[in-house]
């Protein structure tokens, strides 16, 4: 008799629970996190909304980083998941255009992110209107080598015109102020985002990577102006060596700074720098009183406009910008979380990064091949390969580039 009211027992739990399993609602998400660190990071992300939220079930499909970028287009049109992930500023704005993208502004007025996200506000809003949630990014500033400084006597400069003084006194000790490898283009990139950034500020800057300014145009010749007054104390031919290869500059004491991304830290080291002698600092003032704006690639996750549990991914959303739950994926990734009110290991870099990039008032850039259309990028990039090549070769270089504006944003 006791059995049979066990199994009666068991018998109702298990007519209970049938219906809640039946209630389980699903929440598909498409991502490239298929690198180990970002794939453990995703991985323990949805753990934690699952255990927060167990009547819904998140179905991962995972995609490499580079097919990724053609599946978006496919899946957006076709087989809309529910939350996608993506990148900000230039790169959201197609789909924001083209209607694929959700307006998910009430997430961010109803969780106060345009507090806690505030560094990224500015690279998700297009009309005034947010379309996505941040996670994750990183960091470019100026990696120095310490000891090339105390060689010289130099002071970490404030200004670009102190970082230019510093040059006279490197170049004096047979040491590049400055050095790069532009021989995948991209590095250079981050050299002229950053002095157009100081030279005429994120709102200029925006406008020139979206084809709303000539190149022909004064303020970005005032660019040009700026850079060439450190290419006599820049490592010469460049455009024939890796930026891997310049790391070697710096870890040699060949060359004093670096314009690079927090990523090249583990190759410093690598080298054998250490944080004794690996040094960073944000990129030196040129045009006092302009907001200071930085440049930091950032990761997003979007709504898609085909989703069918938008309810439940808004609350994805929500939780993915919580400052507990960036800090602790960030700490899988190796990267900076947005949230302001988020924590950072004992990194010194990425302490650095966290506070200028938390207290950048002038906005994020995203860097300028995803600033500017893949056309465009290509071309400005070898345009600055070959500035720093051939300086004289100004003008022509920028009708070239002034030339392809007209083409690439004609639509």
């Amino acid at each position: 008799m006791k059995l049979l009211k066990t199994a009666a027992i068991a018998a109702l739990v298990a007519g209970m629970a049938l219906p809640a399993l039946a209630q389980q609602r699903t929440l598909t998400l498409n991502t490239d996190a298929s690198d180990p660190a970002p794939k453990a990071a995703f991985d323990q992300l949805i753990k934690g909304f699952e255990a927060e939220n167990p009547d819904v079930h998140v179905v991962v499909n995972i995609f490499d980083h580079e097919g990724y970028k053609t599946a978006i287009r496919n899946f957006l049109t076709a087989d809309s998941p529910d939350l996608a992930n993506w990148y900000a500023g230039n790169r959201m704005a197609p789909f924001v255009k083209s209607g694929q993208f959700m307006d998910v502004s009430d997430v961010w007025q109803e969780n106060g992110l345009k507090d806690s996200l505030a560094p990224a506000l500015s690279s998700m809003t297009i009309d005034g209107k947010q379309w996505g949630v941040p996670y994750t990014y990183y960091q470019w500033g100026i990696y120095y080598n310490k000891d090339v400084y105390k060689k010289v006597g130099a002071e970490v400069p404030k200004t670009w015109d102190e970082f230019i003084s510093n040059c006279k006194k490197f170049k004096a000790a047979g040491i590049d102020c400055l050095t790069t490898g532009t021989k995948a283009l991209w590095p250079a990139a981050g050299i002229f985002d950053y002095l157009d950034l100081r030279t005429n500020g994120y709102d200029f800057h925006m406008k020139l990577t979206n084809g709303e300014i000539p190149w022909t145009d004064d303020r970005v010749r005032k660019v040009f102006a700026e850079w060439a007054k450190v290419l006599p104390y820049t490592t010469p031919n460049v455009s024939a060596i890796d930026w891997q290869d310049a790391v070697s500059n710096i870890v040699q004491g060949k060359a004093a700074n670096y314009v690079m991304g927090n990523f090249a830290v583990a190759t410093f080291k690598d080298g054998g720098m250490t944080n004794d002698t690996l040094g960073f600092m944000d990129f030196p003032e040129i045009t006092p009183g302009i907001p200071r704006a930085e440049e930091a690639p950032t990761d997003t996750i979007h709504i898609p406009a085909g989703a069918k549990n938008v309810a439940d991914a808004k609350k994805f959303l929500a939780y993915v910008a919580r400052a507990d739950v960036q800090t602790k994926m960030n700490e899988t990734l190796g990267q900076l979380p947005i949230n302001v009110q988020s924590t950072v290991g004992d990194d010194p870099y990425l302490q650095a990064g966290f506070k200028i990039l938390s207290t950048a008032d002038g906005g994020i850039a995203q860097f300028f091949d995803r600033d500017a259309p893949a056309a465009m990028a290509k071309a400005g990039m070898e345009g600055f390969q070959e500035f720093m090549a051939y300086p004289d070769h100004l003008d022509a270089i920028l009708e070239r580039l002034e030339k392809m504006r007209k083409r690439v944003y004609k639509n």
